[in-house]
């Protein structure tokens, strides 16, 4: 994999990625692999994950597999002391887990709503508590992935913007109670990423080509622009940075919801 950064800068290093198993988890565990971190890859589908695991170790890299809900704290505590046992270390963490689907708030269940906050945001918050202790030890890095819906109001969204919204809070939050324990936390906002099951749900058909013509850069980013994104953030050259949330958007956030306002008519 071709990269910007120097090889094996992560050498040494132990990473734990939830939502490993697709899209931009995927994308950025075999990115920190191929720098020379070993990675744990959680997800709820262990054949995606052994999918991922397959490439990474392929490439000469080295990768555990841990199917866990990241809504059961139980479970994800259990993995990820697996993986810090295995590894003998815990450097990075990478929130990836989401789920997201369009619907109006007027018709949104209460248990639609529920879903996605347990995923995103409880989910986040599980994977940082049970990630403290490994962290603590010798200093790390939490990365949460959010998005632009934080920030800015999107018709059929009220859901993952509330969810992401939180995960952004909470990053500063912990950012100010965990310095000192040596541990920075961040996040990155993507925009419009290509080759995902978030963009194929959210912007189908004629709106994906819409939301393109307004993107100022003109098209959407790959899920390898984000993955270096992260490795920056994890990396040397990020090692001042903490409480931020990193905006990798292409200047989406610049023109407002755009088409979720055309499906609604606005």
């Amino acid at each position: 994999m071709d990269s910007v950064f120097a090889p094996n800068l992560l050498a040494g290093k132990a990473a734990l990625v939830t939502g490993g198993g697709s899209g931009i988890g995927a994308g950025i565990a075999k990115l920190f692999a191929h720098h020379g971190a070993k990675v744990a890859l959680l997800g709820r589908t262990a054949q995606k994950l052994d999918a991922v695991a397959a490439e990474i170790t392929a490439a000469g890299g080295t990768a555990s597999v841990h199917p866990t809900d990241v809504r059961d704290y139980t479970a994800l505590e259990k993995s990820m002391n697996d993986a810090a046992a295995a590894f003998g270390r815990l450097d990075i963490v990478v929130n990836s887990a989401a789920g997201n689907f369009l619907s109006p708030a007027a018709s949104l269940s209460a248990n639609g709503f529920r879903a996605v906050i347990d995923i995103d945001l409880c989910g986040t918050f599980n994977a940082c508590r049970a990630a403290f202790t490994h962290l603590a030890k010798q200093g790390g890095v939490i990365v949460s992935i959010t998005a632009t819906q934080a920030d800015v109001p999107t018709p059929l969204q009220v859901h993952a913007g509330a969810a992401k919204a939180g995960i952004a809070k909470l990053t500063r939050d912990l950012a100010l109670e965990w310095g000192r324990s040596g541990i920075r936390v961040v996040a990155v906002a993507p925009g419009p990423v290509e080759g995902t099951e978030g963009m194929s749900r959210l912007a189908p058909g004629t709106t994906a080509d819409a939301l393109k013509k307004r993107v100022p850069l003109g098209r959407y980013a790959t899920i390898e622009e984000i993955a270096a994104s992260v490795l920056f953030l994890v990396s040397p050259a990020g090692a001042y940075v903490t409480g931020s949330t990193l905006l990798v958007d292409g200047g989406t956030s610049l023109i407002g919801a755009g088409p979720f306002l055309d499906m609604m008519g606005l």
